[in-house]
């Protein structure tokens, strides 16, 4: 019988394996068309990465609206994965603790906005579904108790605090990079508790700039190795084009129109916003102001809630290219608005009778920042780049933060031990 159950047991967690590894390809993505401003942030900071800590009263909120005008069965679910994101292996069994399905039941028809929606939300995790470990998670929003019929995808990070990271920002020294680069030198600390036998092996850092994952440094390896100490400091290793101060445009209001606003359509059912088009800035000087580094918040200056009474408008970007120098790139609109995702949903095209390449997307009243990058279609590895729409300075303000984590001898998953944020002005050298 032991055996019986305990094959039972595997068959299960493979299929399980399976089947959620099938739909974690794109961590960060919307795949139904109805569904708009997904958020997900600690309680109370719609700037900050979506982090807890293990077994701790840390709470997340989700939030997104659904533009049907219908109330629909939605749930969500964890996919615990590895720090590159592939899932771990292993069944939601071994590391959700209750049941592995929570259907959202917290949402509110919206009212004043002419664009009609229903906004849904909840505090993550749920009582009654709980991470039992600590490392890189997707949440995943499907419909109708299938997983199949995913609605969304989020990335979410899980810490059990044994690890520390302090680092610096430096110059780099290669003259070529001196004034357009920033370098991360650090070293990271490991507590007793953990049996590290081969820390090439056992130990992986990623490090993000701006809490982006489409140029995170991964795969980089220690350059000193002493006991339960590992320091990382090559010259060609965690450097990053530092960009500039991020382009920003306020809609949190619809009816003033702020500086960065052309014009604007008003009907008694929508609004059309056309921001002022952007120009290269790849040659100008460099002016610092304050940003939130590629991410929005959602509120409003009317006495609403912009929650469930924010409206919704169809706003158009346009850039004008420096001559025909960018005709053999692709440009993409960049920021937490388009989930800094390279691909269709944030691609612009080119109107040739303009002479600009432009973008329209579907946002909610609230103050965004953006950027432009292009990708050479003839590279093979796709890495955007600032030099041709913005420029890199390295004097720029921008926020790194390390992720440290640790594979037990035996274990099937990579688990996140230590978190540590560094500031490009404040932790400067």
């Amino acid at each position: 019988m032991a055996i019986v159950t305990a094959m039972k047991y595997f068959l299960i967690s493979l299929i399980l394996i399976i089947g959620n590894g099938a739909s974690a390809q794109i961590p960060d993505a919307v795949y139904a068309p109805n569904i708009k401003t997904v958020q997900l942030f600690p309680y109370g900071n719609q700037l900050a990465y979506p982090t807890m800590s293990l077994n701790s009263a840390d709470r997340l909120e989700l939030h997104f609206d659904d533009m049907t005008n219908s109330v629909r069965n939605y749930s969500y679910t964890f996919q615990l994965c590895n720090a590159d994101w592939t899932p771990a292996l292993l069944s939601q069994f071994d590391y959700i603790k209750g049941f592995s399905q929570v259907r959202l039941t917290t949402y509110r028809v919206s009212s004043v906005a002419f664009t009609r929606y229903i906004h849904y939300q909840a505090a993550l995790p749920d009582r009654n579904c709980v991470p039992t470990k600590a490392g890189n998670y997707i949440l995943k929003v499907f419909r109708d108790g299938d997983t199949s019929k995913l609605l969304f995808t989020k990335r979410m990070l899980v810490i059990r605090d044994l690890a520390s990271a302090p680092a610096q920002v430096l110059q780099p020294f290669n003259g070529q990079l001196f004034r357009t680069h920033q370098k991360l030198q650090f070293k990271v600390n490991i507590g007793e508790a953990l049996n590290i036998m081969n820390a090439q092996q056992q130990v992986k850092v990623v490090i993000l700039q701006n809490n982006r994952w489409d140029n995170a440094v991964q795969n980089i390896k220690p350059t000193f190795v002493s006991r339960n100490t590992l320091e990382y400091n090559l010259e060609t290793d965690a450097v990053f084009p530092a960009g500039k101060e991020w382009r920003w445009i306020d809609l949190r209001s619809f009816r003033l129109q702020s500086d960065r606003v052309a014009t604007a359509k008003y009907s008694t059912t929508s609004t059309e916003i056309f921001v002022k088009p952007d120009a290269d800035r790849s040659q100008q000087r460099f002016n610092f102001f304050r940003d939130m580094n590629g991410a929005y918040r959602i509120e409003t200056t009317e006495s609403i809630n912009p929650l469930w009474q924010g409206d919704y408008a169809t706003v158009h970007f346009s850039f004008v290219p420096p001559g025909n120098t960018l005709m053999t790139r692709d440009i993409f609109l960049l920021g937490k608005l388009t989930e800094y995702n390279l691909d269709d949903s944030a691609k612009m095209k080119f109107n040739v009778e303009k002479g600009v390449y432009e973008k329209t997307l579907f946002l909610k009243q609230g103050y965004y920042d953006y950027s432009y990058v292009t990708i050479d279609p003839a590279d093979p590895k796709h890495v955007a780049g600032f030099d041709l729409t913005e420029g890199n300075y390295w004097e720029t303000e921008n926020e790194y933060t390390i992720l440290v984590y640790y594979r037990g001898l035996a274990e099937r998953y990579d688990e996140l031990i230590g978190i540590t944020r560094v500031n490009s002005l404040t932790g400067r050298r």
